[in-house]
């Protein structure tokens, strides 16, 4: 205080209270330092004091003073957006400035419709936007997918000669991307002279295509930025290049973008890293998805949960559960997203106990409440065998989604309540106002299948693409496969295979041999075998699958002659596989393992489990493949 000018300098304040109720004239001066107080006092009850000064003084009818207070009110977390917005009706003549700050506070909450709200009434006091204002409303509108008042913006902007101001032509772009008018949002940026182009303008575009889900035309524009020498590629863009390559696999792509953000000086922080991990993960690398995990120091929960959902996409459930576990050491609060992939890890891998606590944790930490969250316990409880908890949380959900019904219906066809899954879909479709889909016809088909239910298997595929307009998928016709495999209608399913008006894969061709293996039927096993050693010349399923039929039927050296081929072909047979959860830790049992200290023990366990079987007359259909 005593090195300000003596003209700016008070009359010795004791405090701030005693400086802002100073009686003194109000000069110019003197309010510019009142203002200054707020970049160094920022305390709500310092902001409430000069606030008051100023409404007293009279100095809060001038434009500049209240504009500032305004920004300050809402650049400051200690006050709500209410509090803003009060603040700003308070204001008689708001000028553009304080009008753009209160759009550009709304355009980004959680309510941006009332961004729009507010520029109509902009409007009706003949009050003239200008370039500040029209971004924040078109990003309000893209929120809201409110394109009627995006196109009125937009010619509004061009009367008002804003045709090249580089920040209404990035708003611009970004609104008809999200509202789904891609043509749009492309013909603007083509209008858009490469001389005034910046990162954002290309950055609007190529995640527009992402959301598109149009990526390689993101990739391809991608391409021609790099070819610009007027723009160089930030953080932002190169995320969205990674994004890009993840979804469509392309490894080689991201690998080089990899590279050039390293090149390029760009630190492997949690943004760019948890992008980089994700693409890693989704083509299959999972040792360099780990070698970014480790190299970032500053981990977030996005981070965390991109390696988490890396290992659930792989099938490694095991390794995603001890890395949550690790998560909770290091003191990481895990979100919605992050139990969701380890719910769906401990429901994959049967970890029941696991998923319990996992659940637990949910309900002591808020996050139970999450509908996503809620759906993936449903589905986790039915694959872990404990229905009567899925129903109840089922029938406990305040508010369904589509998800909700299809993981109940799927896990009660899984559980063997083919009838109560089908009645459950009858309630859907009568009490609910969510049409199902595709998922859902899964389920539906999938409780067929258990059921034995052949007529109402063809009904439902019927309905779905009659009534609900919905066109099956290879793994809709699937399920009807092993509908009507299960059934024992072989001759039946071979039809409906070379009936079907898409190229049968291998799962479905699986399915019939599958069939053919439980019926004894020879003939067609075989053929179903040659359908899928064309696709799969490496992979032991159809040949051990062949190879079991042949033994039912006791032609031990058609059994021979397969396992002959497999070992010229080079061809190794993977070794079964098999899961068991005690006192919360899964054990992984591998034929031929006498790894285990315990191993003794272990066959002398399963021995007596086989006695049992047998003295209960039960012929254990064994499947070694």
């Amino acid at each position: 205080m005593q090195h300000l000018p003596s003209i700016l300098r008070p009359p010795k304040p004791k405090s701030l209270i005693s400086l802002l109720s100073y009686p003194g004239p109000l000069s110019p001066t003197y309010s510019n330092f009142s203002l200054s107080l707020l970049e160094t006092h920022r305390h709500p009850n310092h902001f409430n004091q000069i606030l008051s000064l100023a409404i007293t003084s009279g100095l809060f009818t001038d434009p500049f003073v209240s504009s500032k207070l305004l920004h300050h009110s809402l650049s400051n977390s200690n006050f709500s957006l209410e509090f803003s917005h009060t603040l700003f009706f308070q204001i008689q003549n708001p000028n553009i400035f304080a009008w753009s700050f209160i759009l550009r506070a709304f355009s980004q909450s959680s309510v941006p419709e009332e961004a729009i709200v507010l520029y109509n009434l902009m409007r009706r006091k003949n009050i003239v936007p200008g370039k500040y204002v029209f971004p924040f409303v078109l990003k309000a509108c893209g929120r809201v997918l409110g394109l009627e008042k995006g196109l009125e913006i937009h010619c509004l902007s061009v009367k008002m000669g804003l045709e090249f101001d580089i920040f209404v032509q990035n708003a611009l772009i970004s609104m008809y991307f999200q509202c789904g008018f891609v043509e749009f949002g492309s013909r603007v940026f083509d209008l858009v002279p490469g001389w005034i182009r910046d990162v954002v303008t290309w950055n609007s575009m190529i995640s527009g295509y992402l959301q598109s889900d149009s990526c390689e035309k993101a990739l391809k524009l991608f391409g021609e930025l790099l070819c610009d020498s007027n723009v160089s590629p930030n953080e932002v863009t190169l995320v969205s290049a990674i994004t890009a390559c993840a979804r469509i696999g392309l490894l080689d792509l991201g690998r080089k973008i990899h590279g050039l953000s390293v090149v390029s000086g760009f630190v492997v922080d949690v943004f760019l890293g948890s992008s980089l991990i994700d693409m890693y993960a989704k083509c299959g690398r999972l040792e360099d998805a780990q070698k970014v995990f480790d190299r970032i120091t500053d981990r977030n929960i996005v981070c965390w949960t991109s390696m988490i959902a890396g290992y659930v996409q792989l099938d490694l459930f095991k390794e995603a559960i001890e890395l949550f576990r690790d998560m909770q050491v290091v003191g990481v609060q895990a979100d919605s997203a992050t139990v969701a992939c380890v719910v769906s890890a401990c429901g994959h891998s049967g970890a029941l106990d696991q998923g319990r606590w996992v659940h637990s944790y949910c309900e002591r930490n808020g996050i139970e409440q999450n509908l996503t969250v809620k759906n993936a316990l449903i589905d986790m409880y039915s694959k872990c065998g404990d229905i009567e908890k899925a129903v109840e949380i089922f029938h406990g959900l305040m508010r369904r989604d589509v998800y909700s019904w299809s993981a109940m219906i799927s896990g009660l066809a899984m559980n063997g309540q083919s009838v109560k899954a089908l009645q459950l879909f009858s309630q859907m479709e009568i009490l609910s106002e969510i049409r199902p889909n595709e998922v859902t016809f899964l389920g539906v088909l999938s409780a067929c299948s258990h059921g034995g239910l052949v007529d109402e298997g063809f009904y439902y595929l019927e309905t779905m693409a009659q009534r609900y307009n919905l066109t099956p998928r290879i793994e809709h016709y699937g399920c009807m496969v092993d509908v009507l495999g299960r059934a024992n209608l072989l001759v039946e399913a071979e039809k409906f295979i070379r009936s079907l008006p898409l190229e049968p894969d291998i799962i479905m061709w699986r399915s019939l041999l599958f069939a053919c293996r439980s019926h004894g039927n020879l003939e067609l096993a075989e053929f179903a075998a040659n359908k899928i050693e064309e696709s799969e010349l490496e992979r032991c399923g159809a040949h051990v699958l062949l190879s079991n039929v042949y033994a039912s039927a006791s032609r031990w050296s058609d059994v021979k002659r397969v396992r002959k081929g497999m070992a010229v072909q080079g061809i190794q047979k993977q070794p079964g596989c098999s899961f068991i959860e005690i006192d919360g830790i899964v054990h992984e049992f591998l034929v031929a393992d006498d790894s285990r200290c315990r191993i003794e023990v272990i066959r002398e366990s399963i021995l007596g489990i086989n006695k049992v079987l047998r003295s209960e007359v039960f012929d254990p259909d064994i499947l070694d493949c």
